[in-house]
């Protein structure tokens, strides 16, 4: 992956010392509040308080829990070195629409380091009319992860008008072109959403537009397009267990290296967000390697 020795040691924890282990990631993310709003605690009450979930990440045993400076300055400070801190440093509300997508800064490097974290994560939004200020906002913070050896987690979103037009931001072709521009844009680990046939899959540009409709395969494409970076799949909207537990072994059998599942645990009852997480590991396990 051409890392430095700060960042390999910051990356070797994520992977080896935290979480399931053996080379995966599984990540909880709690920047919804801030991307969402309040709407997404309703369906668990409990889950509005972050404490719930960074109880969660401790006790569930994750890889690390990704958040907003917020969140990470005033609920993490008593499980420091327990829970580690994959810290977001940019984004923005779902008030205004997506067609002119771009996610301000919220934080810094410098910040991450402060609080101790093992990576930052960023959210790039390809194909957005923005993007040409969204690519320079990530130019600095790839500089300063270089300059400081932290890991830089992409949320590589396609987003925008055009990407509508040519088969909608869940098509193979959208979600293929973002994980490569996370690559060339220099991200250590790229977050991607699995991709989704439908019939607006026509309009891609070919040869996207004649391919099979067969996701499986075409998540294998994202993950080679990805390169030397690391590949995590979001979870999105909460789904069924079932369709869960496929999509996690999915995207482990096309290369990813975990998974950044949140809504799909917090949004559900403690005990019940407790044994999935635990039942999430055990087929962690099945994919470990050797450190």
């Amino acid at each position: 992956m051409g890392l430095s020795p700060g960042k390999r040691t910051r990356l070797r924890r994520l992977l080896y010392d935290h979480g399931p282990g053996g080379g995966t990631l599984l990540v909880l993310p709690i920047d919804q509040g801030l991307e969402h709003g309040p709407v997404d605690f309703f369906q668990n009450p409990e889950a509005l308080d972050p404490d719930y979930q960074v109880r969660l990440a401790r006790e569930g045993r994750f890889s690390a829990i990704a958040l907003h400076i917020g969140l990470a300055q005033k609920y993490l400070s008593r499980n420091a070195g327990e829970v580690p801190l994959i810290l977001k440093l940019n984004g923005k509300t779902s008030i205004p629409g997506d067609a002119q997508s771009f996610s301000a800064l919220t934080g810094t490097v410098e910040d991450a380091v402060r609080l101790g974290a093992d990576a930052v994560g960023y959210t790039v939004y390809v194909g957005s009319p923005a993007q040409d200020r969204d690519f320079a906002q990530l130019t600095e913070v790839r500089s300063a992860c270089d300059r400081w050896g932290m890991p830089l987690v992409v949320w590589a979103y396609p987003r925008g008008e055009a990407v509508a037009k040519k088969g909608g931001k869940e098509s193979l072709y959208a979600v293929d072109y973002a994980a490569r521009v996370a690559l060339e844009l220099g991200a250590d680990v790229v977050k991607v959403n699995y991709p989704v046939p439908s019939e607006k899959d026509r309009d891609s540009p070919p040869p996207y537009n004649s391919l099979p409709p067969d996701p499986d395969q075409a998540f294998r494409r994202v993950v080679r397009s990805a390169g030397r970076s690391l590949v995590l799949v979001s979870g999105g909207e909460k789904m069924g267990d079932e369709e869960l537990r496929r999509k996690v072994r999915a995207s482990l059998e096309a290369g990813a290296t975990g998974i950044i599942f949140g809504r799909n645990l917090w949004q559900r009852p403690w005990e019940e967000a407790l044994a999935l997480t635990r039942e999430l590991h055990q087929i962690f396990r099945e994919y470990a390697v050797p450190r």
